[in-house]
């Protein structure tokens, strides 16, 4: 492995290990100021296993990779393209649909006499 990308290798060998259909893994590399920027692509049919349950297989990836962006004394940061035709809403509008108002809280219910004649009769 060359030492300028060993980033680039690490999520290449990992993703394509992950994915179904490893022919359609396209990674970018791009050096900013800010550092290493690695772009993943994937096959829509792979993008719930690079993303993993709640983001968990993508955080872990990134962990890793910053690790490896750390022993060559690089910034690395991984990001995952959305394909198109996407149905998920960006980011921020998934929490209420347009034109709705908050919803209000439901009113608490009347407290209700508890019934308490089981236990009058005991010897406590």
């Amino acid at each position: 492995m060359a030492d300028q990308n060993l980033d680039l290798e690490f999520v290449d060998y990992v993703v394509k290990a992950l994915v179904d259909n490893p022919d359609k893994v396209a990674i970018n590399r791009e050096i900013d100021e800010m550092g290493v920027l690695l772009t993943l692509t994937v096959d829509p049919s792979d993008m719930g296993q690079i993303i993993g349950r709640q983001g968990q297989t993508a955080k872990a990836i990134r962990t890793l990779l910053k690790v490896v962006g750390a022993k060559n004394n690089a910034r690395v940061n991984l990001k995952i393209n959305e394909p198109e035709g996407s149905k998920r809403s960006p980011r921020g509008d998934e929490a209420k649909p347009e034109g709705s108002a908050p919803a209000a809280p439901a009113p608490a219910a009347p407290a209700a006499e508890a019934d308490t004649s089981m236990v009058d009769d005991l010897n406590l």
